[in-house]
């Protein structure tokens, strides 16, 4: 074993979020959530996520595996869970906010490779968990964040999260004292027949990380029933916490609750407390958060929306595009009842039937042939019946093919990606592309800049002629077609400044037909939420009451 030499002191203090009994607990809305109140009193925070998985980044998971895809502005392929911390945050993340297994070994391997450990024998102790740890401080040493958020994925006693506990473990010891706080999420399951809550699987999870080394400061209980204090008293003495560390994680109407039911808790002053934490604000000013529930929970409106996807049985895969929804209808006070609508299932005959009585329709992004026809048709129906619709990335390429077909009567029009030798390629890949053979992080990926035309219905959405999104995607509208569409109605209406390559098209001679070859799910937070999808929202409602 190496001599433990202190990690120098870095301008940040560190809460590591571990969860156990079982996933899928909610540990990255706790760990958004207790951000959002430091972040209310004045501390400069930020989270990242640790996933034990071998993948180099989620880039090429199937959204069944492991949910969407999320992007940031600066290209990463992350995990879901930084969509949360966005959201809540309203701060951009970055490639060091997200952190696999995959990408620790492979830069070990290549140190490796190129002689970095003199000829040292490499092992998960200290090389794995010295990467790690490099990996923990990075954020912050950059001295722009008073306190950084470790979320570590899985659970507890999992074979591949123990080298990131173990990195927790040394942390804890390196770093000065009162630097670090762990906080871990178990799970009070409620058994019906005896009528009371069990606490025996959280004194094991406790057990198994203290095994780990690691003592938890903080234990986040989450619970379909109150906890009484008896049950909490019980909890404290067996898990060696204090009493009043013993939080309540009752189940919410709303992730957006959350924050405002720690806040009851006194989540964020146990953490200041033992973290000595100082020139924060007395309390939180959550009053923007506060305003944006009231609109949430008391809408004047009522619109359904159709999601026409490939991945609708897993709503995950479609995170952002759903709570980019919440946010619009809020700030519209409406209740936007989403419609998931398998595109496979669509066809010519069933149309009609499975898009009657909604107000807008949204195609969904994606890869593959599968589907590719059902959101073709879905888009003729609405565009032939004036219903509000909206594209993203492979639904605005779908949306171009449809055009092409039956409106320019280009017979076979496709996308390359559908079909190689289509005689009309309006979708097609670029030339660059054509030449890559690895499929991990290689797309168009990240923030573009997009320049729109003045008086189009983006432009005006936006309220500006310049804006920046975040794009995932190989194929692009093939502007040797340009001409021929603009002649006809479909116009062009954001052009990447650089490149010339159509980011947005819109129907002229229709109430609401926009289409972005970016995902503008991607940067609404409940702070900013994203113009196109209130635009859209709105266009619904005025559909709903029939004012086209």
């Amino acid at each position: 074993m190496p001599d433990r030499t202190p990690t120098p002191a870095t301008t940040a203090k560190y809460i590591f979020v571990t969860g156990g009994v079982t996933s899928s607990l909610g540990k990255g809305i706790i760990a958004a959530s207790l951000a959002k109140l430091l972040q209310a009193r004045g501390f400069r925070v930020t989270i990242q996520k640790f996933d034990p998985y071998i993948n180099i980044d989620p880039g090429t998971l199937n959204p069944y595996e492991h949910g969407e895809c999320y992007v940031t502005d600066d290209g990463a392929e992350t995990d879901l869970d930084l969509g949360h911390y966005e959201r809540f945050l309203n701060v951009p993340t970055s490639q060091a906010n997200n952190v696999t297994t995959g990408r620790i070994y492979d830069h070990v391997i290549r140190q490796e490779r190129e002689g970095a450990y003199l000829g040292k024998t490499v092992q998960v102790v200290p090389h794995i968990t010295d990467e790690i740890k490099r990996r923990m401080l990075m954020l912050g040493e950059r001295g722009e964040f008073d306190i950084v958020i470790t979320e570590i994925g899985g659970c507890i006693g999992d074979i591949e999260s123990l080298p990131f506990v173990e990195a927790v473990r040394q942390l804890r010891w390196e770093l000065p004292p009162n630097d670090s706080v762990v906080i871990h999420l178990t799970l009070l399951p409620y058994l019906a027949a005896a009528g009371e809550l069990k606490t025996k699987p959280t004194q094991h999870s406790v057990r198994d990380l203290r095994e780990a080394g690691l003592q938890p400061d903080i234990l986040v209980c989450r619970s379909e029933h109150p906890i009484p204090m008896e049950m909490r008293k019980k909890i404290a003495l067996f898990c060696n916490v204090k009493i009043n560390s013993v939080i309540e994680a009752l189940d919410a109407d709303s992730i957006y609750s959350v924050p405002l039911l720690m806040l009851k808790e006194h989540l964020d002053e146990r953490v200041i407390k033992k973290m000595r934490l100082t020139g924060g604000s007395a309390a939180p000013d959550l009053e923007i958060w506060k305003d944006f529930l009231g609109r949430l929970k008391n809408p004047t409106e009522e619109i359904t929306i159709a999601l026409v996807g490939k991945y609708v049985e897993l709503p995950d895969a479609y995170k952002s595009i759903n709570e980019a929804f919440v946010h619009a209808g809020a700030l519209n006070e409406c209740k936007v009842t989403v419609r998931s609508i398998q595109s496979d299932n669509i066809t010519p005959e069933n149309i009609a039937q499975l898009l009657h009585g909604v107000d807008g329709v949204l195609v969904a992004p994606g890869f593959g042939e599968r589907g590719f026809e059902g959101k073709i048709t879905a888009i003729k129906y609405v565009r032939e019946n004036r219903i509000p619709f909206f594209g993203i990335c492979l639904g605005m390429q779908c949306a171009v093919v449809e055009f092409a077909r039956n409106v320019l009567q280009l017979e076979g029009a496709s996308s390359t990606e559908m079909d190689p030798v289509s005689p009309f390629p309006v979708i097609s890949m670029m030339e660059e592309q054509k030449k890559i053979t690895q499929k991990g992080g290689t797309m168009r990926l990240g923030a573009y800049g997009c320049e729109l035309r003045k008086g189009s219905k983006a432009a005006k959405a936006y309220g500006r002629n310049h804006i920046s999104e975040r794009h995932r995607h190989r194929y692009e509208f093939n502007n040797d077609f340009l001409q021929q569409f603009e002649q006809a109605g479909m116009i062009p209406s954001g052009l990447n400044p650089d490149t010339g390559l159509v980011e947005v098209i819109e129907l002229q001679n229709h109430p609401w037909f926009v289409a972005g070859q970016f995902h503008p799910e991607l940067k609404s937070t409940v702070q900013n939420p994203h113009p196109l999808f209130v635009r859209f929202v709105k266009a619904a409602i005025q559909h709903h009451k029939n004012e086209f």
